[in-house]
């Protein structure tokens, strides 16, 4: 018995499930591997660019060095947001402190918002998938044990079959969930990890940028 097999004795119910799994399985791979090659260069880029930026003479050096080894766009945003203007603007206002902190706070959220692109789905996928085999499987069951009503055929072979049949669809929401749970938890300490540094580096920026020149 397989997948396949199930597919083609289900209804049109339990092929939407067979379907929707299959669905949640691609989406969920691809953010995976996709997610997976992103972080690693993320860890990477990052490291690279705040050691660029500390060993730089000026803060326009800096910027210059940090552009050419941050590919990931995760460094390099905080920094171009301490040089915009905002002159004639309510940003403007108060003291050099305030600005830093409000314009490193939105480049750093736009950031993270990056990094965290595609936890929600594997979450989703995680916590959903198992409840909609269990769903193919309650319906197959349903279905198969009407069947066998129908036929007025009652024995240990025409029950176990069906069953056995209608179990897959949990197994499958169980093999669909499993991937994006242990992906989940794992970017989500890469994710964390990134975090604490650009917040470090963020403070750290606002430090030195405010001071009197």
């Amino acid at each position: 018995m397989n997948l396949q097999l199930v597919f083609a004795r289900s209804d049109l119910i339990g092929k939407a499930v067979v379907i929707v799994l299959l669905l949640m399985s691609i989406s969920s791979w691809v953010v995976i591997v996709w997610k997976a090659w992103m972080l690693r260069r993320a860890g990477g880029d990052v490291a690279r660019g705040v050691a660029a930026f500390w060993q730089a003479p000026t803060l326009q050096e800096a910027a210059a060095r940090v552009r050419g080894v941050d590919r990931s766009a995760l460094v390099l945003p905080l920094i171009e947001a301490t040089q915009a203007s905002a002159s004639g603007t309510l940003a403007a206002t108060g003291e050099r402190s305030q600005q830093l902190t409000r314009v490193l706070r939105d480049a750093l959220h736009a950031v993270l918002g990056r990094l965290g692109f595609g936890q929600v789905l594997l979450a989703t996928v995680g916590s959903i998938a198992p409840f909609v085999g269990l769903l193919g499987t309650v319906w197959g069951i349903y279905h198969a044990l009407t069947g066998i009503a129908v036929t007025n055929q009652i024995s240990i072979d025409k029950v176990a079959g069906p069953v056995g049949e209608a179990l897959i669809m949990t197994a499958a929401g169980l093999a669909v969930a499993i991937p994006a749970v242990l992906a989940y938890n794992w970017f989500g300490r890469i994710v964390s990890r990134i975090e604490a540094d650009l917040e470090g580096f963020a403070l750290d920026l606002r430090e030195l940028l405010a001071q009197p020149q």
